[in-house]
């Protein structure tokens, strides 16, 4: 069976990794608003192992980006995503609304993460 890295280069296999552990992390971390009636043990427990596939992930997207990727470059690029994924699922699953203050505000934040991957 072939490896992630035999699949995609060290540049693009973190990127993927992280987009697919940062949809666990959004619905372990946020899901459970749409069940404001369910017990908070049982959350937390359900959140725990939905985030424990998130790890199966983030940790290969780290290791293998540590590879092209300084560690700067790599959290400021998962911060990116997970704003990226955080806006979709919060307009399609929260059904909330994304304002423009909202896309200024990730804009900016998009705008200090281009500066982590310059070379000055």
């Amino acid at each position: 069976m072939p490896s992630l890295t035999t699949l995609l280069p060290p540049q693009i296999a973190p990127i993927v990794l992280l987009l697919a552990s940062n949809v666990f992390m959004t619905f372990a971390w946020y899901g459970h608003l749409k069940f404001k009636s369910a017990p908070l043990l049982m959350v937390i427990v359900v959140s725990w192992g939905i985030a424990f596939f998130e790890y199966l992930l983030a940790v290969p997207a780290n290791r293998i980006g540590s590879e092209v990727y300084s560690t700067a470059q790599l959290k400021t690029m998962q911060e990116v995503i997970t704003l990226l994924v955080f806006s979709v699922f919060s307009v399609l699953y929260l059904k909330e609304p994304f304002g423009w203050n909202h896309a200024v505000g990730f804009a900016l934040i998009a705008a200090g993460a281009w500066f982590i991957f310059q070379k000055f």
